[in-house]
This record gives C-alpha cells, structure tokens and sequence, in this order.
C-alpha cells in the first residue's frame, strides 16, 4: 500500500506542474508561455517568484517520494534500484535550485549555477528514462524511444533560443519547445508510474531479469 501511494505521488507531480504552468503565468501581466522559459516565473525580481518556489518544492518532493516507490518496486532489479536513487536525488537536488535573472539584469553565479543545476537534471531524466525502458518490456521501450526522440528534437530548439535569452534577444518560441520537451518527460512519468503501479509487488523481485509483461504472465 504505501509503495502503490509512493508511486501515485509521480503521478501527482505531474498533475502539479501542468497545474503551475497554467495557473500562475496569470498572475504575471506580459508573461508569454510561448515565447518566455519557465525558469523566469521563478526568476530574482519575478511577480510570479514567491507562489512558484513553495510549489515547486512540493514538486520536487513528490518527485523524490515517486523515487522511492520505483526503489520499493525494483526488489533486486538493479536498473530500477538505480532509477529510484536517481529520482529521489534529482528531487533533493532540485530543493536547491538556484534562481536565474531577469531578462536584461546583470548575470551573477546564480545564473551560471541555474544552468549547471539544469545539465545535470535533465542528463538524470535520459539515464532513469534509459533504465525504466530497459526493465519494463518492449512495448515501453519503444514508446520511451520515440519520447526520447522529441525530447530531443525540443530540447535543442531550447538550448538554441535560451542563448539568445542570455543576451536578452526575442524568444518567440522558447517556451513551447521548453514545454514540450519538459511535458513528454513528465507525460512519460506517468506512464512509468502506471506500469509499476499495475505491477505486483514482488515481480520484479522473483524475475530480475524478465520484462514486466513476462513477471505478470509468472
């Protein structure tokens, strides 16, 4: 029971942010999501910066409580013990993100730490997407592939206008690759936490070695 509630707690994550991304952009007059990054509504000097950060510390905790659940899943399945480690760190390590600038605003090291703290995210997203499809049978390594393949395609378009957010140029379409990109990933999570979710307990346990298709057939 408490590893099934863990794992909703990915789901929940995933729920919140859409749920941020919706609803505090509002709160900002001129905020554009198509052509502003999310990290701005976080950013030193945003109206937005207080209501965002108490909520994505909510996030980033569920985020860790869901890695938890993918440990408790894994039984002796290395891969999976491995994604659940990552995910609880890449949620402790989000607790300490630190904040970028606004655009136009004096760089400092906190912008240059918010891209450190972002390279290092986003490469623990490939990696515990990587295990999960290796463990959960061919269905889902197929879907997680073609996540990867727009996950890619969008992220570079992002890190190709976010050099231009550096130097304070138009973005016009910055934050619907973000979101894109941010959105197949937590839309990949919760289809992730449903496939364990529907897995017994002690599947992967028993069959370290077999797909989960095969554990649920055993």
């Amino acid at each position: 029971m408490i590893r099934k509630l863990l794992l909703v707690c990915g789901i929940l994550s995933t729920l919140l942010y859409i749920c941020m991304n919706i609803f505090i952009p509002l709160q900002w007059d001129g905020y554009s999501p198509a052509s502003q990054a999310i990290s701005e509504l976080s950013a030193i000097g945003a109206p937005t910066r207080s209501t965002w950060v108490p909520l994505g510390i909510v996030y980033t905790l569920l985020m860790a409580a869901f890695g938890c659940a993918v440990w408790m899943s894994a039984g002796v399945n290395r891969r999976l013990r491995v994604a659940g480690a990552l995910l609880v760190f890449s949620g402790l390590f989000g607790l300490f993100w630190p904040p970028m600038h606004l655009r136009g605003d004096p760089s400092t090291i906190t912008d240059t730490l918010h891209i450190l703290w972002s390279i290092v995210t986003l490469s623990i997203m490939v990696v515990v997407m990587g295990l999960g499809a290796s463990v959960l049978g061919k269905r889902f390594l197929i879907y997680t592939v073609a996540t990867l393949a727009v996950w890619l395609a969008c992220g570079t378009l992002t890190f190709m206008d976010a050099s231009r957010l550096a130097d304070n140029r138009p973005t016009p379409r910055l934050g619907i690759w973000e979101r894109i990109n941010i959105g197949a990933y937590m839309i990949w999570i919760v289809v992730f936490a449903t496939m364990l979710l529907a897995l017994p307990s002690t599947a992967i346990a028993r069959v370290p070695r077999r797909s989960l298709n095969e554990a649920r057939s055993s």
